[in-house]
């Protein structure tokens, strides 16, 4: 299946850690990819397998953290029938599947101590063993194992073996976070919108406006590529109008009526705020009663001020929906829904 992500990018950083994938590719030894979460470890995994002599055979992904541990041996190093409960059938490994090609782990720090202890001996004398069998089988097989743990410290808290480590670490590709390559982010940022845009039937791609560019350069990604995918495709998608993207939501789940508390957990009760003190004459009766209102009353505050802010950009716009909903970055379905809401739909009629 012919994957649609691309490795994309310019910046120094990441150049240089392809440049360092690309050299060990063509070496018959095993290299570990560090990276956080969406740095794209499997894409650089199928890069290094693609530019390697083993190309034209089989590329076997595994992901160690998809499986219960007391699965994770008979999936890397097959069963024979019979071997535990429901195995009615010999089944082939991991390691049989990719003998002759490369086998990519990713997640390997969530194998368990006995899985580690098989998988050193895999890559050290290149047999493995079925689970049942008594005899071992000779493999061919290239590791390509990922990562977004610093394996030395667990080495050092003994949950991670030292001697498989060191049998892994031949070579280290460590990917940087895309806060530390933001040249990146417009060359991605275009590249993700004009996707979208194409597959929304969309004639003409427009790009971001500078203050989104801007927005996107200052904003930290915790997700890395993953999540600007995310953010970029949701922008594109929800953007209705002709020119640049001028809106972007970071946050999915930001909302003021979203559950409040983590977890399912109650959230602490806010302690009732001390009385302000009596207002100045100056204040009109609408100030008083908001120095008045509670905690409890913020999401009929927020309702209010989303009706008065509807009511007056009405007025400013001589009533015309379309116009309102332009000056309000809304469309004009969105419009029509707020004013449904509000009962406002009888005053624009």
């Amino acid at each position: 299946m012919k994957r649609s992500t691309q490795v994309i990018g310019q910046s120094g950083v990441f150049l240089d850690a392809l440049e360092r994938a690309s050299r060990a590719a063509a070496l018959d030894r095993p290299v570990l990819v560090i990276g956080e979460r969406g740095t794209g470890k499997e894409l650089v995994a199928e890069r290094l397998h693609h530019l390697s002599p083993r190309w034209d055979q089989p590329l076997v992904t595994m992901n160690c953290a998809a499986l219960p541990e007391t699965l994770i041996e008979a999936e890397l190093f097959g069963h024979e029938a019979g071997a535990f409960t429901g195995a009615s059938k010999a089944r082939a490994g991991r390691f049989e599947e990719a003998d002759g090609g490369t086998l990519f782990l990713d997640e390997l720090g969530t194998l368990s101590m006995g899985a580690q202890e098989r998988l050193l001996r895999a890559v050290e004398y290149g047999e493995v063993t079925r689970i049942g069998a008594s005899r071992p089988l000779r493999v061919d097989v290239r590791i390509v194992a990922a990562t977004n743990e610093h394996l030395p410290d667990r080495v050092e808290d003994n949950t991670f073996r030292a001697d498989l480590l060191d049998r892994l670490c031949f070579e280290v590709v460590t990917l940087p976070p895309l806060r530390a390559r933001k040249s990146d982010i417009p060359v991605l940022a275009d590249f993700f919108g004009r996707r979208m845009a194409s597959e929304l039937g969309r004639d003409e791609w427009a790009g971001f406006s500078a203050e989104m560019e801007e927005a996107m350069r200052d904003y930290r990604w915790p997700g890395n590529v993953r999540e600007l995918r995310n953010v970029v495709e949701r922008a594109v998608y929800r953007w209705e109008r002709a020119g640049p993207v001028g809106a972007i939501e970071f946050d999915p789940f930001d909302s003021p009526y979203r559950p409040a508390g983590a977890n399912g957990k109650r959230p602490t009760p806010t302690p009732t705020p001390t009385p302000a003190a009596p207002p100045t004459g100056a204040q009109d009766d609408e100030e008083v009663a908001a120095c008045e209102v509670g905690p409890s009353d913020f999401k009929s505050r927020v309702a209010l001020f989303e009706r008065e802010l509807l009511t007056k950009s009405l007025a400013e716009h001589r009533f015309n929906q379309r116009a309102t909903a332009e000056a309000l970055g809304l469309s004009y379905d969105q419009l029509r829904h707020a004013l449904r809401r509000h009962d406002l739909i009888g005053a624009v009629a």
